[in-house]
This record gives C-alpha cells, structure tokens and sequence, in this order.
C-alpha cells in the first residue's frame, strides 16, 4: 500500500513484498517470525527492504516469489544491478526472526532458518551488515527513511521484557 505524504511516499511492506526507493521514501513494516533486510546506499541516498516468510520455496520452476529468502534476495539483487551499483555498496540491516511459533521439521523454528537464511544471504551476497535485531519472542515494528539509512524500530512486549523502541542506526 501506498500513500503520497507531503515530504514524501510511505510505503507498507506485507509478508513477501519488496520496495526500492529514493530519498523521498519510507518503507514500513511488521515482523514476527518473518525478517526484513533493509538495503541503503549512502552516497545516492536509495535502498529497498524485504520481508520474507521462509527461507526457501520448494518449487524451483516457479518464478521469483519474495515470500522465499532465496527468491527475494535475488530480485533485490537484480534491482541493484539495474541501479548499476554494487552490493558492497550498501549498507544493511537485518530485523526480525523472533521465535512465534513452535518448532518445524528437526527441532528447528521457522524464525531460527529465518535468521541462518538472512545471515548466508548476507555473505554469499557480499553485504555490509551494519546493525542486526534477530530473535528475541516479541514482534517488531519498522520504518526505514532512505532519506538518511536510519531504521526506527518498536519491539513489542515480550515474556520477559517490556515494550522498547528506538533508531537502529
């Protein structure tokens, strides 16, 4: 969803989308078990952010679908290509991965591949991660100004621990 502010676009991010933007954009989301990974390009003032469900599909015939770490990684990937800069050039961060659910398949949760998925990515992709929020039991609230690379986060109350919110970096 979209809506056109004075100062600006924000934009809401819904499990398995994406968004590239310029200075002119904020791009919102809310995590759980999902991550999102923000990319921001300091010197062109552009990035984009992700959130992804899973770490990979099982179907490899289908076409990209952000809802897969894998696929999402690859069509922000293509994105920068298309911008002609460099992975390395950006500066990221991961967010989310807290553990919502019960365990999957051989004792681990989906919110644990979440975060191994967003970490490989990260180094198979050559990223610049700058700062990291993962895990954790509580949701987490995000809005990312590509005006200046911060990301304002509010992490809801967990079992032990009380609401906290502030700017990542």
């Amino acid at each position: 969803m979209t809506a056109a502010l004075t100062s600006g676009i924000d934009i809401f991010l819904h499990p398995g989308e994406w968004y590239f933007g310029d200075c002119d954009t904020r791009i919102h989301t809310t995590l759980g078990s999902c991550i999102a990974v923000s990319l921001w390009h300091p010197k062109r003032k552009i990035g984009g952010m992700c959130h992804y469900m899973l770490p990979r599909t099982r179907n490899t015939r289908e076409a990209l679908n952000g809802r897969y770490a894998e696929d999402v990684m690859q069509l922000m990937m293509g994105e920068v290509r298309r911008l002609r800069s460099n992975p390395g050039e950006y500066e990221t961060k991961l967010f989310g991965g807290a553990s919502m659910f019960d365990s999957g398949p051989g004792g681990s949760s989906v919110a644990q591949r979440n975060i191994c998925a967003a970490e490989s990515l990260a180094i198979r992709y050559g990223l610049n991660i700058v700062a990291r929020n993962l895990g954790g039991c509580s949701y987490r609230q995000l809005v990312f100004n590509i005006a200046n690379g911060d990301v304002w986060m509010r992490q809801g109350e967990s079992r032990a621990a009380g609401t906290s919110a502030g700017n990542i970096a």
